[in-house]
């Protein structure tokens, strides 16, 4: 399926608010809705943070269970893939509880720690990465090995060594996060030719950097993300309508190339989640 690209959509993160773009879904009723018109449009994937009644970023296992249950109540057969990481004052309990209730097929697995936004550190402790590795195989979920530098690579080969992870591991090439590596193309090309041989791999750029990043992604044979949790504008000066929007761009860019945008159970496929 070298010809296919998975399209995934990140549609809130944990940031981002009604302030900066009135179109950012925030409710398990809106996310649900958003994801939706994503996956009709041609998405594969749906990353999803949670937030509580006043915006912010929460790993509530209630909300999770919320919105999923919205989206599978139509025929959307998206890919859920839940974040571990949307509240930074979130317990290690509490980051892994939600994955036992909702069952996702992915989840998100950030392999170091960083200063994050230059202001706080996120933390993701060896004793943590551990047991959110083991908690994943035994909740049969597929890691999304998230790296915003070079390190978390090389921690991730680490942990398939020693059994924490099992392979083919699955990275997502996080560029342009204050505090992690800049989202240039040279950036991409010193991190993807870090990366084992038998792995699949997205990236994404956020701000002003996304669409080179996207379009260098796909000539190298990526995967793409895309959504208003790392991009509020859909160009400069201009925000975005949608998720749905940054979606339906995606699929022409990808169609362009010569290639197509993969189908949910297509990606399953490329990703061996069964």
């Amino acid at each position: 399926m070298n010809d296919k690209v998975i399209i995934t959509v990140a549609t809130t993160g944990a940031f981002p608010t009604k302030e900066h773009n009135k179109a950012i879904p925030m409710t398990p009723h809106e996310i649900a809705k958003d994801v939706y018109a994503c996956w009709k449009a041609g998405a594969a994937i749906a990353h999803l943070h949670m937030r509580d009644d006043d915006g912010h970023g929460t790993m509530s296992a209630e909300r999770f269970e919320e919105t999923i249950s919205l989206i599978r109540k139509t025929d959307c057969d998206i890919i859920i893939n839940c974040t571990t990481s949307g509240d930074l004052h979130a317990t290690d309990e509490t980051r892994m509880i939600h994955l036992s209730k909702v069952k996702p097929e992915m989840a998100s697995y950030d392999c170091g720690t960083m200063n994050w936004m230059n202001s706080t550190v996120f933390y993701n402790t060896p004793a943590f990465l551990e047991k959110l590795g083991y908690y994943m195989q035994e909740q049969n979920v597929k890691p999304e090995i998230e790296v915003f530098d070079a390190s978390f690579i090389y921690n991730a080969l680490y942990y398939l060594k020693k059994g924490v992870l099992k392979a083919p591991l699955h990275f997502q090439l996080c560029m342009g996060a204050p505090g992690g590596i800049a989202a240039t193309i040279e950036n991409l090309v010193f991190l993807k030719n870090l990366l084992p041989k038998d792995c699949t791999w997205s990236a994404f750029g956020i701000g002003s950097n996304h669409l080179p990043t996207l379009f260098a992604t796909i000539s190298m044979g990526g995967h793409i993300r895309v959504g208003m949790e790392d991009n509020v504008y859909y160009a400069k000066g201009e925000l975005a309508k949608s998720n749905c929007q940054f979606v339906e761009r995606a699929v022409r860019i990808i169609q362009e190339a010569g290639k197509q945008p993969a189908t949910p159970n297509e990606a399953r496929k490329i990703l061996n989640i069964k």
